[in-house]
């Protein structure tokens, strides 16, 4: 076995070793999900924690972990004896991105279950998280299907494998923690609030400290066994804190005072449900518990509302995380008790520096040990810095202003209008992309359509088709008495018809016909309904903004829609309108990224009023030529038509036309738009039947 980074020398990142070390002392708190930029030791500490953990006893044997004090009576190694068991090593098991969903809950021999009766189970990667850690590595990027049965273990403690009627269910109880880049896309709301706590993490500023993490990495690359052993004494210390904190934890009193405080802080940041609230007070209690207390205080439900609430208050993915503390003052204040009541720190952890092992890590210290003692021959590491004294990751600069001679100047970005709901934009057709919730596709989820003779491993079994196949053999294999007898021959795939998501490739017209601000804050108003669209439909989005002379890739297709939402912020306007430059860029960047991932399909949607002013001698010209390149790429095109006003050129439909695509208004954009609901109508071959009969 590879010799592991050890936690405690992991540089700074106060924050992200508290929260794994208060998982560590109460697995009850529901796991970490660990957001941050790339090269941050995300993986690093998670990975170490497993090191930390005590071992766990099984029953011998067991391929799912039962407790022997107390085993699962219906485990399918089962039934098991209550006795004496072995003990083993903590697990952390991690789910690979790409991973099938056999892989993951496990498979069962359909064939043996249908000809012989038996339960021929394979376990996955849930049996083998129990009662330990399951680790995600880019989180965002898991496909539906494996998240929706994540969801369902971590609400149940328990996964079930069907197959046709046939099932088996194991105990799946597991830390789950999660890691992610929130520039690569953020994570469904129920998946979010699955995590107990959340921590924000960022590469230092501070080039004493970032030296530090230099050496460290440096000296454990050259020879990983010495390293471990200069640090063994520190994890030695660090893991007998944990057990000692874990005895503690059933002693620890959480006062009517203090499940007061909980619940107002809960109610003050509006956060949906309950989980909340439970969250904080386990949270809380670990957090006294680490610190050596048998009472929960104040200090404790601020640290555990910092750790527990962030991710749980978005109101939409374009709320910034995180919580003004101010206000998490102010209600803690309001709903404070008898300060006399809060109780003395008792015995080791009261936050002091001789409080054995490395770093204390009372709630008074903001982490799990104040920082990670030096090597003998680096220098003292300080603190990590202060949130607000990091940059912040990958800020998106400005647009560069328009040329000389553009055309009207430049003008102040504009703030955009309310989002509302919009109607579905889709790509005709049956595709077979990644899965989402916008078009037509084949996919291993959603209604059986068919069956096929299966290529590779049997997933989802088409029983009707079958029986049919097997029912003509039966007399030459031999069946003499009721029953059916299956071979792997007759076995038929089933086909199923769900949705997809798609590359959502959006192309902004910024120019000066378009920079009245009560016509663009409408139009970033549109453009940010979309976003939160394709947000919920699971889509990548790309930004392209043409003004002046040229054309600008704003944001290449991402799986994050938050920064397409940053840009669109400060889009500014102004210039003539360049519109074939806007249309072959899309063409450039949708060449590429039909190299890259051939399977999604892309959807163009153009926001403009159609009017073409700049980019050469004959821009009207340029722009139908260059529009009737996606036209022969059946490339599915939406224009949205800005156009306002009593008088209307109707340009935005004439180059709808050329992209032999279609033409929506902002009106009828909405989805409760009573002309888009007259148009859908009209325009249905149904209907049209109807009315002509």
């Amino acid at each position: 076995m590879s010799t592991r980074y050890p936690f405690t020398a992991v540089v700074g990142m106060d924050d992200l070793r508290l929260a794994l070390l208060l998982n560590a002392v109460s697995p009850a708190v529901g796991g970490v999900l660990v957001r941050g930029e790339k090269g941050t030791a995300k993986s690093t500490a998670v990975r170490a924690l497993a090191e930390l953990l005590p071992a766990v006893p099984v029953v011998t044997g067991c391929r799912f972990s039962c407790d022997p004090d107390s085993p699962d009576p219906g485990c399918p190694d089962g039934p098991h004896a209550t006795g004496p068991g072995t003990e083993r090593a903590a697990r952390m098991v991690e789910l690979p991105v790409g991973a099938s969903e056999d892989r993951l809950v496990g498979s069962l021999d359909i064939e043996k279950a249908l000809s012989e009766g038996v339960k021929a189970f394979e376990p996955g990667l849930l049996a083998a998280a129990h009662r330990g850690i399951l680790y995600v590595d880019e989180v965002n990027l898991l496909s539906d299907h494996l998240i929706d049965h994540l969801l369902d273990a971590a609400a149940m403690g328990s996964s079930y494998v069907e197959r046709e009627g046939v099932s088996v269910r194991h105990a799946a109880r597991f830390l789950l923690v999660g890691t992610m880049n929130p520039e690569e896309g953020e994570l469904r709301p129920q998946l979010l609030d699955r995590f107990g706590l959340t921590v924000e993490v960022a590469a230092s500023r501070e080039p004493e400290q970032r030296v530090e993490v230099v050496r460290r990495r440096l000296a454990f690359e050259d020879d990983p066994g010495a390293f471990a052993a200069r640090w063994a004494g520190e994890e030695t210390a660090l893991r007998g804190r944990i057990t000692a904190a874990r005895a503690l934890l059933p002693r620890v009193a959480l006062g009517d005072a203090v499940l007061l405080q909980i619940a107002a802080t809960c109610a003050a940041f509006e956060v949906d449900g309950m989980r909340a609230d439970i969250v904080m007070a386990r949270t809380a209690t670990a957090l006294a518990a680490w610190a050596g207390r048998t009472e929960v205080t104040s200090e404790d439900v601020r640290q555990a509302a910092l750790l527990a609430l962030p991710h749980r208050r978005r109101r939409s993915p374009f709320d910034a995380p995180g919580l003004d503390e101010d206000k998490l003052d102010e209600t803690l204040e309001q709903f404070k008790g008898d300060p006399d009541e809060d109780p003395e720190p008792e015995g080791p952890g009261d936050g002091g520096p001789d409080d054995g092992g490395p770093g204390d890590g009372g709630p008074g210290d903001g982490g799990p040990g104040g920082g990670v003692p030096p090597q003998a021959d680096g220098p003292p590491v300080e603190n990590a810095p202060a949130p607000e004294e990091a940059a912040s990751p990958d800020e998106a600069p400005a647009p560069a202003p328009a040329p000389q001679g553009a055309g009207s100047g430049e003008r102040a970005a504009v703030a955009a209008a309310e989002p509302f709901r919009t109607k579905v934009l889709s790509v005709p057709g049956l595709g077979e992309g990644a899965a989402g919730r916008r078009s037509r596709a084949r996919t291993e989820h959603g209604r059986t359509t068919g069956s096929v003779r299966p290529r590779g491993a049997l997933t989802k079994l088409h029983l009707a088709a079958t029986v049919q196949a097997a029912a003509p053999h039966q007399k030459t294999r031999g069946r003499t008495g009721p029953g059916l007898v299956v071979r792997r021959d007759d076995l038929r795939q089933a086909t199923r018809e769900g949705r997809e998501g798609n590359l959502v490739l959006f192309a902004v017209d910024a120019s000066g016909s378009m920079a009245a601000r009560k016509r663009m804050s409408a139009v970033k108003g549109a453009v940010l309904s979309l976003l939160l669209d394709a947000y919920q439909r699971r889509d990548k989005v790309g930004l392209i903004t043409f003004r002046g002379r040229d054309a600008e890739l704003a944001l290449p297709p991402t799986s994050s829609v938050d920064a397409a939402a940053a840009r669109l912020e400060k889009l500014p306007t102004g210039g003539r309108t360049p519109l074939s430059a806007g249309l072959l860029k899309a063409h450039d960047v949708l060449r590429i990224e039909r190299l890259r991932d051939p399977s999604r399909r892309p959807l163009l949607v153009v926001v403009t009023d159609g009017r073409a002013t700049g980019g050469g001698a004959d821009p009207v010209a340029l722009a139908a030529r260059a529009a009737r390149l996606h036209a022969a790429e059946g490339t599915a095109c939406v224009v949205v038509d800005c156009e306002t006003g009593p008088v209307r050129l109707g340009l935005a439909r004439e180059l709808a036309r050329e992209l032999g695509g279609t033409a929506v208004t902002l009106d009828e954009l909405r989805a409760d738009s009573i002309a888009g609901l007259v148009r859908d109508v009209q325009g249905n071959p149904k209907t049209t039947a109807r009315r002509a009969a």
